[in-house]
């Protein structure tokens, strides 16, 4: 009977914006971390892309709800039903019985136990048998393809929707790191409000999303510019139809409060960094990863700004449920790091 494995090993990258799961060295699952529930009975409708495309169409029978904000739980049930939806995503190889689930999850550096506890929980409550955690800053070292047991310093910028997550990485451990909340929910409010400021266009969050995949920017020249975006949404005053061409030199303007916090918060992480561990940071360069990373000219303008240089993973997205992947597969290796 060993041809038959009763055990399914999953990584998530449990994100405020996304969520992503790694089953047989595969991202299997990457949908948005969203869940669309019935008012009337309170089940779950649909998860993920489906219910991201129900936001502000749906009647007031249907509630939309984004269980994780600025990288914790915020809806517990919600949470529940969605990483349950999601699961069921997972391609089954053998249908004839449901296989016990070994997890481990991605978490922001600065959990407490209590949000750490929160997150168990809805693994256990969605059917997990083994939980474990990883910090993601870790898992994206991992994921990136850092040697984070080297007795030498790296550090990584995890820009995700919720937090930015900053750490100093270094035999096996976090020397130092700086969470913050400003990522990219905070760029998506920005535009929101940049567009009904000097626009007088009223737009929801999955259209400042689109502007901020095509034209977000952190700087205001850049070598290879996109296009303008065509965005069309209501009049907010008259609620008569518009249609607005979007430059990324305007929302470079709209973003550069966002993006100098994430400046300033490198830079606090560096000023509690080792000497000796600064030294090969400067030496080996900083990694960007995370969605927050592709915004376009962010790690030229961290680069001239902090004077190190600054490498963008090669998926910056899929960093963090790659490296957790990583981490429980080689679990004889890793499990020092995993709690």
């Amino acid at each position: 009977m060993a041809f038959l494995s009763f055990t399914q090993e999953i990584a998530i990258d449990l994100g405020t914006a996304n969520t992503l799961i790694m089953y047989e060295d595969q991202i299997v699952v990457n949908e948005p971390s969203v869940v669309a529930i019935s008012v009337a009975d309170n089940k779950c409708l649909a998860v993920g892309r489906k219910a991201q495309q129900m936001i502000g169409r749906g009647s007031q029978q249907i509630r939309t709800v984004r269980p994780l904000k600025e990288g914790v739980i915020a809806d517990f049930q919600a949470c529940e039903m969605m990483i349950r939806g999601l699961i069921k995503m997972i391609p089954q190889k053998n249908k004839l019985f449901t296989p016990a689930i070994r997890m481990v999850v991605g978490i922001p550096s600065g959990c407490t136990e209590v949000e750490i506890r929160a997150v168990r929980d809805s693994c256990e409550h969605a059917g997990g048998r083994e939980i474990y955690m990883l910090y993601e800053p870790m898992a994206a070292a991992i994921g990136i393809g850092v040697d984070v047991e080297a007795p030498k310093g790296c550090m990584v910028v995890d820009i995700g929707g919720g937090t930015t997550e900053i750490a100093v990485i270094s035999l096996g451990g976090i020397v130092a790191n700086k969470s913050i909340k400003t990522a990219g929910d905070d760029f998506n409010r920005d535009i929101i409000d940049f567009m009904s400021r000097m626009h007088n266009m009223r737009i929801d969050e999955p259209t400042a999303e689109r502007i901020k995949i095509a034209v977000g920017a952190a700087l205001p020249e850049l070598e290879e510019a996109p296009e303008d975006y065509l965005v069309t949404g209501p009049n907010k005053v008259t609620a008569l139809p518009m249609k607005v061409l979007v430059s990324y030199q305007e929302i470079a303007h709209c973003l550069e409060k966002s993006v100098s916090r994430i400046e300033q918060a490198v830079l606090a992480a560096l000023e509690s960094t080792p000497s000796e561990l600064y030294a090969d940071i400067v030496e080996r360069g900083i990694y960007l990863a995370g969605g927050g990373a592709m915004l376009h000219g962010l790690a030229k303008r961290l680069q001239d700004k902090i004077t190190i240089p600054f490498h963008v993973a090669e998926d910056p997205l899929l960093s963090v449920a790659r490296g957790a992947g990583i981490a429980l597969k080689n679990y004889d290796r890793f499990g020092f790091l995993i709690r």
